[in-house]
């Protein structure tokens, strides 16, 4: 998971004003009020997720793409989507410049996923949810794990579900993280 981290170039990922300060271990505005995730988090996020090269990702919070090329790094089985169209369209565009169009790209409210590409051995959601979306999980297959900061709009605990059986999930609680809110219908607004 490190290797992949340092695979990928975080310069790239940033509006030229903040490009020297890309390898700071700091979140960083990238527009829309949207943030790219300090690398500590992403690590993080990405090692909770214990993927394997086969399996399906689903990542909800596009941003800057950053976490989804990491992401590639470890399988090439990634659907990612993002609530905000201004982002989808400069991201989209930007990972296939860097080949890694390979991800599923969506625009739309990822707080109820994509039900027709699941399910999912692993989803990660990248901003601050007040809850567990129930599509989010429902989409997961058993054995499936879902990584999602949950909490209020200051402070978020990251936790896990893993999938146990069609009605059977099994939560555990990490860390204190600050996120940007999860918008849309299984989040804070739409």
């Amino acid at each position: 998971m490190l290797q992949a981290i340092a695979t990928v170039p975080r310069h790239l990922f940033f509006a030229p004003a903040f490009e020297a300060h890309a390898y700071q271990d700091k979140a960083f505005p990238i527009g829309e009020g949207q943030t790219i995730s300090q690398p500590y988090t992403v690590a993080y996020q990405t090692q909770l997720l214990n993927l394997k090269p086969t399996d399906r990702v689903l990542e909800v919070g596009t941003g800057s793409g950053y976490q989804c090329a990491v992401l590639l790094q470890l399988t090439p089985h990634v659907d990612s989507i993002e609530f905000n169209e201004v982002l989808f369209t400069r991201t989209r565009q930007l990972l296939a410049s860097l080949g890694a169009g390979g991800a599923g790209l969506y625009c739309g409210d990822g707080s109820v996923g994509l039900p027709d590409r699941a399910p999912f051995d692993a989803i990660l959601v990248t901003a601050g949810a007040p809850g567990l979306p129930p599509a989010l999980l429902r989409q997961l297959r058993v054995g499936g794990r879902l990584v999602i900061p949950v909490g209020g709009s200051q402070t978020q605990r990251m936790v896990r579900v893993t999938r146990e059986g069609a009605e059977a999930f099994v939560r555990e609680e990490f860390e204190d993280f600050r996120f940007v809110p999860l918008l849309g219908v299984g989040g804070w607004r739409s």
